[in-house]
């Protein structure tokens, strides 16, 4: 599953509806609505799960993803170090993340791309990634129909 940065990942594009997703990859293996009233996709067998935002009229936002399948520039990211990780991506420009820590995790978080990496041990073991905001305080859709 390739990571595309500021896209989504996969076929999953940011903007797209819940019927663009369920034509793609079928059912979800549940669905329900968050604290914010968001509409949330969880696909089991993909490892990801994916947030339509109530307030954008419901179009894909967010994903958060543990397939051992994921990669970013061609590199599994999935059970990888941290430190090799941020040395593939500073190859590629990406050198700022700001790091928090919680209880045995630790998250890496890029705004320029609005990615983070949760490691445990140090290693990767979840993938978030958001949809641009732009300086108007407006999302970047990408998904065009």
């Amino acid at each position: 599953m390739k990571i595309n940065l500021k896209n989504g990942i996969d076929k999953l594009i940011f903007g797209m509806k819940q019927n663009d997703v369920i034509a793609i990859y079928g059912k979800p293996t549940k669905n329900y609505n968050d604290e914010d009233d968001n509409v949330i996709f969880v696909y089991n067998n993909l490892k990801i799960r994916m947030t339509f935002y109530k307030d954008e009229e419901l179009r894909l936002g967010y994903l958060v993803a543990s397939s051992p399948n994921l990669e970013l520039f061609g590199i599994k990211i999935i059970a990888k170090k941290i430190t090799e990780i941020k040395k593939d991506l500073a190859q590629k420009g990406i050198v700022k993340f700001t790091q928090e820590e919680f209880d045995t995790f630790e998250n890496y978080f890029n705004e320029e791309n609005w990615i983070i990496f949760q490691t445990e041990f140090d290693e990767v073991v979840k993938f978030e990634i958001g949809a641009i905001i732009n300086n108007k305080d407006e999302f970047e859709w990408k998904f065009k129909k």
